[in-house]
């Protein structure tokens, strides 16, 4: 079963600018195309969480980690993406799949939602802020939207990453960044640095962290 929620004060040229990649690009056309997401897989299996959990990955796109969290078993997977585009086909592809998770069409800046989350996954929506009062506001709806002893995984341009990711500027993050950013609310339980090889065969370094929401 599948709920679809839309946003309607959608911040515009954004809105635009994803439309237009997921319209004109294929799967496979995109630097963050993993067909199966191991280090993400491996980072929510850490956490421990069961299977009925409320999980939500944020920035989704097309991505493939729901059809993967899905044929683990696990029941309530819910996407966020400021792409419609993107979520229907999503929805499509994993429509024969049993999942009480909504899809939400929203920029994560505007989100809310009368659900709360065991589990939020952001693999590289983060580092698209560049803005202060875009962190911080980010950083305050996790701290609204993820429960106590929830999960906030999330992945960012480390270091040595690039400058840019779909020609729009990001910033990059240590794991110490991260860590001091999310402090106030939660604690970092671990960590990876990696290496993802693009479907160009370029390379792009990134932060993981894992962050328990501890009051």
């Amino acid at each position: 079963m599948y709920f679809y929620v839309i946003n309607n004060n959608l911040m515009k040229e954004k809105e635009k600018h994803w439309e237009k990649i997921y319209e004109t690009k294929n799967l496979d056309g995109v630097s963050w195309f993993q067909k199966k997401p191991l280090t993400s897989l491996s980072l929510i299996e850490i956490s421990n969480i069961n299977k009925d959990a409320e999980i939500i990955d944020v920035g989704c796109g097309k991505s493939f980690l729901i059809d993967n969290l899905l044929e683990k078993k696990y029941s309530k997977v819910s996407l966020l993406d400021i792409s419609n585009n993107a979520l229907k086909e999503v929805k499509s592809r994993t429509k024969n799949f049993p999942n009480s998770g909504i899809f939400y069409n929203s920029d994560i800046l505007d989100f809310k939602a009368k659900t709360s989350f065991d589990l939020w996954h952001d693999r590289a929506v983060f580092h698209f802020l560049t803005k202060s009062d875009e962190i911080n506001k980010y950083i305050n709806i996790c701290e609204k939207q993820i429960n106590k002893n929830g999960y906030l995984i999330i992945g960012t341009f480390s270091e040595n990453g690039p400058l840019k990711c779909s020609g729009l500027e990001i910033r990059k993050y240590s794991v110490e960044n991260l860590k001091e950013l999310f402090s106030n609310s939660f604690k970092l339980v671990d960590h990876l640095n990696i290496d993802h090889v693009t479907p160009f065969d370029t390379v792009q370094n990134f932060n993981f962290c894992v962050l328990k929401k501890v009051n």
